[in-house]
């Protein structure tokens, strides 16, 4: 006793090595305060600089005046006469956009609108005899004017001139700050510079911004087929990577034997693959998915492909790769939350006369749900930012029609942000961010998500 006394300090040096102690743990703590407050710190100047691009003054002007059309005032006009006017100001081009958005359905194959004569596509609708045996694409500008005019009624064909033939123009704009802080002096420059255009507050953070269809112009376009095609993805990553990893991660556990050196190396792999680039997972995708499977990611082998070339370029391609990049993710953490589950539990199952299946699914599996849930919404949350595997196998950065399946074209919201960032015209950048904000805001729901299901389950258990 007297030796292992001997070994420790006391007296004046306890006190000192107390001290350093103290001094170390203090230092640490502050690295740690400051560490978290640079974090928090860097997270709101990227708030406010996304926040600063997605609000601000806007100068507006019509992008044609509305008494260049008639000198009637348009809401005057009778159906007929706002047909003629949308049948005169309209690419061929567009007015089959209107058509399929407006009346036929934006859900019908591509294929079909080639194939199928208009009596087929336009069941339930008010069309003329003479059109009814012709196909969608063989219709000219009268024709598709007219089918807009007898199924459509004077306000909403009102509506459509005004968006799509009059619009609204933003010539020019300024950040949050600038239109908070420097107001006298944009008016006095949209004033001289700009007089008879109009200087309005813009929100390019709307609902109307998040159910409108994509366009080439930026005042109109709009986040609905980017968010419809992200939630196919993230559906399809759901229903291939929850299953898949809680099974592996079961197998790992409770099955293999950890002396075996297979075994070993498939869970050191797990852990390598986790950290892979997801651009590698991008080229996997293409390889496998888009290319060598394209028959059935295109839906071909099934005879349901939305696309005439059948390229495997669809959703359920990107949905396959996104589920591939979270895989590791998923198995690594129902791994963690099934072996925290203490022992005991296992041997008290067993001890009742449960089987190792038995005790798996009624015992193990409840009490790792909150660890297991956490792992695949947070995997998920990953998943909807991906961009660089969906460059890589080819989605859409333009399309005008909503994915209805799992074989259609597709577009997602990561990618159509990064398709605004790049091009010139003022008013895409302002759309990115606002898109940023809705990314941001699907991102916190994820997450927000994963902390009350986990306390939820958590309060359950005890």
């Amino acid at each position: 006793m007297s030796a292992a006394n001997s070994v420790l300090p006391s007296g004046a040096a306890e006190e000192k090595q107390l001290q350093a102690r103290h001094r170390r743990a203090s230092i640490w703590g502050r690295t740690f305060f400051g560490a978290n407050l640079f974090g928090l710190l860097a997270l709101l100047i990227l708030l406010l600089s996304i926040v600063n691009q997605a609000f601000g003054l806007a100068v507006t002007q019509k992008a044609i005046q509305p008494t260049e059309l008639s000198e009637r005032p348009l809401d005057q006009l009778s159906a007929a006469e706002l047909a003629d006017i949308l049948q005169n100001n309209l690419r061929k081009g567009k007015l089959q956009a209107l058509l399929l958005q407006e009346v036929i359905g934006s859900d019908v194959a591509p294929a079909n609108l080639s194939a199928l004569p208009l009596s087929d596509l336009l069941q339930g609708k008010v069309y003329p005899a003479e059109v009814g045996a012709l196909t969608f694409a063989a219709l000219n500008e009268a024709q598709l004017a007219g089918l807009l005019r007898e199924n459509l009624s004077q306000s909403r064909l009102y509506d459509l001139v005004m968006e799509e033939v009059v619009g609204y123009r933003v010539i020019t704009g300024w950040t949050l700050f600038d239109s908070l802080f420097n107001r006298a002096a944009i008016e006095a420059e949209v004033a001289a510079s700009y007089p008879q255009a109009e200087l309005v507050f813009k929100s390019w953070l709307t609902l109307e911004f998040i159910v409108r269809p994509l366009s080439s112009v930026a005042a109109d376009t709009g986040l609905r087929a980017a968010l419809m095609g992200s939630a196919w993805i993230v559906m399809i990553t759901i229903g291939v990577a929850f299953p898949l990893g809680l099974g592996a991660a079961i197998y790992l556990e409770e099955y293999a034997n950890r002396s075996s050196v297979i075994n070993r190396i498939i869970e050191t792999n797990i852990r390598n693959l986790a950290g892979v680039p997801s651009i590698i997972y991008g080229m996997l995708g293409l390889a496998v998915f888009v290319r060598a499977l394209s028959e059935f990611t295109s839906g071909a082998a099934l005879g349901l492909a939305t696309s005439t070339d059948a390229s495997g370029r669809t959703i359920l391609s990107a949905g396959f790769t996104l589920a591939l990049l979270v895989l590791p993710v998923v198995i690594i953490n129902a791994q963690e939350a099934i072996r925290a589950v203490p022992y005991s539990i296992r041997e008290a199952s067993y001890g009742v006369g449960a089987t190792q299946w038995q005790t798996i699914w009624r015992q193990v599996l409840p009490a790792a749900v909150p660890g297991i849930l956490t792992g695949v919404i947070l995997s998920l949350s990953r998943a909807i930012g991906e961009t660089a595997p969906l460059v890589v196998i080819g989605a859409a950065t333009f399309i005008n029609l909503d994915p209805n399946g799992p074989f259609s074209r597709f577009t997602a919201l990561p990618l159509q942000i990064w398709r605004w960032t790049t091009l010139p015209e003022f008013g895409f950048r302002q759309s990115a961010a606002a898109a940023i904000l809705v990314l941001l805001a699907l991102l916190l729901l994820f997450n927000g998500a994963a902390i009350i299901l986990r306390q939820r389950f958590s309060r359950r258990l005890y």
